[in-house]
This record gives C-alpha cells, structure tokens and sequence, in this order.
C-alpha cells in the first residue's frame, strides 16, 4: 500500500519521492481499489477497533486476503494479531529493528 511505503520511508531523506516515484514510472502498479473493498475494511477496521487498526492496515489486511499466496512486509506489531479471514494468519515478515 502506498500510503503505508510513504509512512515508512518518510525518514529516509528523499525517502517519499522514491516511492511516489516507483508508481509514477509504472514500476508499482495499484490495483486495490478502496471504494470496491470498503465494507470489507470497514468490518475489518469494526473488528479490531480495541487495537484500534488504521485504514491503511486494514487495507493491507483485505490485501492479503485477496492475494493469498504474498507475505505483507511490515513493522507494525498489530499484524501478528491480525487475521485474514477472521481466522487465519497473515505471512509476514518483519525486520530487525535493532
């Protein structure tokens, strides 16, 4: 997601343009499409109101619902509580923040 690649890369100097950059030059396509999800993020963002999710989490979430076969890089520790499905565990992986 992209708003989730800017949140992160924000620190790193020029960090945000090079990811503004992959999608303008086609290298990342977009091919989640909100309005067509909402009520799928919408119950997830419902379900984990006591984390509470953000939307861009709960995108990532419906993401690897409908592409099931792709591990979600993240640093955000909510998604070893987060399931897709309800149920099952989201492949992740997360790097050392040493």
């Amino acid at each position: 997601m992209i708003s989730e690649a800017c949140f992160l890369a924000r620190r790193a100097h020029g960090g945000v343009e090079g990811v503004l950059g992959l999608v303008e030059r086609g290298v990342v396509q977009l091919e989640f499409n909100l309005h067509d999800q909402f009520n799928f993020v919408a119950r997830l963002m419902r379900r984990y109101a006591d984390r509470p999710m953000s939307l861009a989490d709960a995108c990532l979430v419906r993401m690897s619902e409908l592409v099931p076969n792709r591990t979600t890089l993240t640093l955000d520790a909510d998604f070893h509580v987060y399931k897709r499905h309800g149920r099952q565990r989201i492949p992740l992986l997360v790097p050392s923040q040493a």
